[in-house]
């Protein structure tokens, strides 16, 4: 008799425990069933870029940290230094490598690195001493930003070092290596590129920056240096902000007029 009721109890203990399991079991079902699960926020609805908007994405005095000027007439620079014919003659390749070389110095001149934007773009300059900062926004096509991306991360390799020969005669240095940039946007390439020779009788070594940043089928371009050398943290500091400043104007919101830290 004592064992039968020693079974019983433990039956009836089983059956206690397992109703509380199929209880918890079912609360826990409930909880991570698809009417008690979070929807995802939907995703801000992206625009086209207009003129109005490419202005109003550029950056300002207060994105960049030290005694940056914001100036006019930004769209008419152009540094004498970046001229010359690429000497094909020092490359393995020939032809392929100086074309590559000779369209980095012609794409910088001519301020359209990326080649001439076709829809809406804007651009502002700052100088601090013998420095300038040129800063771009422009709408491009999706395919031309991949190739040109393409063809940024390929000039360290391709045009590491070689000469082009001035107007003159004279023959400059030009060397161009990766530049680390802050981890913005959709894709991004970093070049800090030097020249260096005679400009007018004078030994001058003009050192750049030089920044891309793709935001959907947007671009920012950065190019930052002089004689003095290149401020690597203003730099920095320009495709930061530059690039939330795109963003917000992309999704339709008014940038913040300054940026509340800097990177």
């Amino acid at each position: 008799m004592l064992a039968a009721a020693l079974a019983v109890g433990t039956l009836l203990a089983t059956a206690a425990c397992s109703d509380g399991d199929d209880s918890a079991s079912s609360a826990s079902s409930a909880s991570t069933s698809p009417t008690g699960t979070r929807t995802a926020a939907p995703s801000p609805t992206v625009t086209p870029l207009t003129q109005a908007g490419a202005q109003t994405a550029l950056i300002t005095e207060g994105d960049l940290e030290d005694d940056w000027t914001q100036v006019k007439g930004a769209a008419s620079w152009r540094d004498r230094m970046l001229i010359g014919t690429v000497d094909a003659a020092q490359f393995l390749t020939g032809k392929t490598q100086a074309a590559d070389c000779q369209r980095l110095l012609d794409g910088l001149y001519d301020e359209e690195l990326l080649g001439a934007p076709p829809g809406p773009s804007a651009l502002t300059g700052f100088t601090e001493g013998n420095s300038r900062l040129l800063y771009q926004v422009a709408a491009y096509r999706s395919a031309s930003l991949d190739d040109s991306l393409d063809w940024l991360k390929s000039l360290p390799t391709a045009c590491d070092q070689f000469n082009a020969v001035a107007s003159d005669g004279t023959t400059r240095t030009v060397q161009v290596v990766e530049a680390s940039l802050p981890d913005a946007g959709d894709a991004r390439q970093g070049l800090t590129v030097t020249v260096a020779g005679p400009s007018g009788g004078t030994p001058v070594t003009l050192t750049m920056d030089v920044a891309v940043v793709r935001v959907g089928d947007d671009a920012i371009t950065v190019t930052n240096g002089g004689s003095d050398g290149a401020d690597h943290d203003s730099t920095k500091a320009a495709v930061s902000h530059g690039t939330t400043r795109l963003k917000d104007v992309r999704e339709g919101r008014s940038p913040a007029p300054e940026p509340s830290e800097f990177d």
